[in-house]
């Protein structure tokens, strides 16, 4: 579970403008936080399946919300990806 301190965090770093909180780059960031968070939590409980389906359904979001800005903008996207550490 991502804290109020954390998910605050991620989107002042991440954010593009001063009232953004709903930018690709701002969904990306806190879905990385929380496909994190789970792998974490798998690690300890393998034989959970229910927690795994939504981890799936997670990084399906996030792969489309990528694709989106790499379709708009390569350089943002490049830079996106970098900065979260995916795609190694």
């Amino acid at each position: 579970m991502i804290t109020v301190e954390q998910r605050q965090a991620i989107i002042a770093d991440y954010k593009t403008s001063d009232n953004d909180t709903g930018s690709p780059e701002v969904q990306v960031a806190l879905l990385t936080a929380r496909v994190n968070n789970l792998t974490e939590h798998f690690k300890s409980h393998k034989k959970d399946k229910h927690s795994r389906r939504g981890l799936i359904k997670l990084i399906n979001q996030r792969r489309k919300l990528l694709a989106y800005v790499k379709r708009e903008d390569t350089v943002r996207y490049q830079n996106l990806i970098k900065r979260l550490g995916l795609r190694r």
